[in-house]
């Protein structure tokens, strides 16, 4: 009986380049390869398995649907290689540690492990923010710091403090809307907001938000550098942690008849790492900020 053909990473990593660049030619340049090697190791994974899994046309090349189960086991293999690698480390003061946060944290987050840094320069740090949070779970990352808690029971979700929310306004956008520097809910749908994408709208900011009658979103982002900046140029109203915004900025603090939501903070991490050193000493780190930062 013939045994059924599994997927090596070699065959998985060709079909993962070609997923994320879109041709034979970018995924070959990514991978150090040839186009013509490119094609035919596809070509040769498509006999193997039997059906096609990628479709060729003028405009470029795409995944087939049915293929997208071996996608997600590419980047799984891949996320687990990288970990493998992170892992190499053999004390507490070197190694690789990778982070997962939002924009908003990257600023202080990033000094802190300087400092860390400037103690064991053996470690090294690899940052990831987007959009969506990194999996956790499949080490896609070694910590995540979080706004929401996850399902996953193999992970270690510590929460070490809760984010009072507020509204912020430039000085222009205050003088020119916001004398008082008041908002009464009753106003709230003739102002600017800045908010998120609004796939985010499940966001608690984004909720309260919407209760209190906002309608007017004249910037949306998935980048908190952007509606910060939009906010900073007197473009409308962002909602921020209260107590962040540096003496002499531009922006200032509204006062709300409604009290802004309180978000908690979560330092997440994988149970498997719990007695890892380095990232025990990154942890020891990050918590003192992260606790402040709610105090």
């Amino acid at each position: 009986m013939e045994t059924p053909y599994e997927p090596s990473w070699d065959d998985l990593r060709v079909l993962l380049a070609l997923h994320r660049h879109g041709s034979f030619l970018a995924a070959g340049r990514a991978l150090g390869m040839s186009t013509s090697s490119t094609a035919r190791r596809i070509e040769a994974l498509e006999k193997a398995l039997g059906r096609p899994l990628v479709h060729r046309s003028s405009a470029g090349t795409s995944v087939e649907p049915d293929a997208l189960e071996l996608i997600d086991l590419a980047e799984q293999f891949e996320f687990g290689l990288q970990a493998v690698r992170r892992d190499e480390g053999d004390s507490a003061a070197s190694g690789s540690v990778r982070l997962s946060l939002s924009e908003g944290f990257i600023a202080p987050v990033t000094r802190v492990l300087s400092d860390l840094r400037r103690t064991h320069p053996a470690l090294l740090f690899e940052i990831v923010s987007e959009t969506r949070m990194a999996d956790l779970s499949k080490r896609e990352a070694d910590i995540g710091i979080r706004l929401a808690r996850s399902t996953s029971p193999v992970l270690i979700e510590r929460e070490v403090g809760r984010i009072q929310l507020a509204l912020y306004a430039a000085r222009s956008y205050v003088e020119r809307r916001v004398r008082d520097g008041r908002i009464k809910r009753d106003d709230m749908g003739r102002h600017d907001f800045l908010g998120f994408e609004t796939h985010l709208n499940k966001m608690p900011q984004a909720q309260w938000l919407t209760e209190q009658g906002a309608k007017r979103f004249v910037f949306r982002s998935n980048s908190y550098f952007a509606l910060r900046e939009a906010a900073e140029q007197g473009q409308g109203i962002i909602v921020m942690a209260a107590g962040t915004v540096t003496p002499g900025s531009e922006l200032i603090q509204l006062e709300t008849e409604a009290r802004l939501p309180t978000v908690p903070l979560f330092l997440a991490y994988h149970r498997e790492l719990r007695s890892v050193k380095r990232v025990r000493l990154v942890l020891g780190a990050l918590e003192p900020l992260m606790r402040a930062a709610t105090a």
